[in-house]
């Protein structure tokens, strides 16, 4: 009986819901389960000039047929949901985009006992691992802002919108001479770029205009501003990213929760070329974290250097 590769799939990814696999951990389930099905496979591929003689350039096909078959695989089944950036991840779930973001954002409502390996991960468990990212592959010295610490002078949801959860440092004057961090301090002319970032577990449908504006709201301050999250889901997802970030200039990054240095910046931010210092007054005067990270601003226009002690750096 010829392999119905797209039944299968959907079959595989049925009995094991809400988990996560790439296309080729599928391709290697499918052949290990299928192995007759998989060799008539590969005779027919034979006869249409598609060089398959191993069992890697088998499981590369299967693959890239996965892959091909994923518009229309969901289409049809509308449980079967993919994770965007690299690996792509399949799953199956009934929950609609909202309940995903509701159960993203509130872990302890999982129903852990269906996944004991996989213990649901919490917003603040990203934090450090973006400071690790940041720090390893774009050399940006960052602080976390806990909103939590804020005066909220102005009553309820005065602050809503107003902090990202960590603010960065970039030292454009790293690599330079003594006597031209010299000069270019007495000259007063710009040698840090500040960054703003805004975490968030999940983005689909159901949120990502909310979360992306959440981030325009509290990153105007920044020359730069980051929207990140560990799982992105679906390609119209992505796709709106990429239409808002056009309008409004916030970027994206997708941290790889299980090895940060394999974090992408899927989109980049547009620069702003000065630094809101008025917005910047307003956080620092009612936030503690705010006003310790302008501190180490300062110190560093004064002194020239930076102590890594004083940073979120692993």
């Amino acid at each position: 009986m010829a392999l119905n590769l797209a039944k299968t799939v959907v079959n595989f990814l049925a009995q094991k819901p809400e988990e996560k696999f790439t296309a080729r951990q599928i391709a290697e389930w499918v052949i290990e389960t299928y192995p007759t099905e998989c060799r008539e496979k590969q005779k027919r591929s034979r006869a249409t000039a598609i060089p398959l003689d191993t069992q890697a350039a088998l499981l590369n096909q299967i693959v890239a047929e996965i892959g091909s078959q994923r518009p229309r695989l969901q289409k049809k089944y509308p449980q079967i949901k993919t994770t965007e950036g690299r690996p792509r991840k399949y799953y199956f779930t009934e929950k609609s985009d909202s309940d995903e973001i509701e159960n993203a954002e509130i872990p302890e409502r999982i129903d852990t006992v269906a996944s004991e390996k996989n213990t649901p991960i919490k917003e603040q468990d990203l934090y450090p691992l973006l400071s690790e990212f940041l720090w390893s592959e774009l050399e940006i010295y960052s602080k976390r802002i806990d909103e939590k610490r804020s005066s909220n002078a102005r009553g309820p949801g005065g602050n809503k919108w107003l902090y990202p959860d960590l603010v960065g440092m970039e030292d454009l004057s790293a690599d330079w001479n003594r006597e031209i961090r010299d000069c270019v301090q007495q000259y007063a002319d710009k040698k840090t770029k500040l960054w703003s970032f805004e975490v968030k577990i999940l983005i689909n449908r159901s949120n990502v205009r909310e979360v992306f504006f959440q981030t325009v709201s509290n990153s105007s301050w920044a020359n730069l501003g980051y929207l990140v999250a560990s799982e992105i889901e679906g390609a119209e997802t992505l796709k709106e990213l990429r239409m808002l970030s056009s309008l409004h200039g916030i970027g994206f990054i997708r941290l790889d929760a299980d090895n940060p240095a394999e974090s992408q910046v899927m989109i980049p931010a547009n620069e702003r070329s000065e630094v809101d210092w008025h917005t910047a007054n307003r956080l620092a005067a009612e936030n503690k974290d705010f006003m310790a990270y302008i501190k180490l601003i300062r110190q560093f226009y004064q002194t020239g250097d930076v102590r890594v002690s004083d940073w979120d750096v692993p």
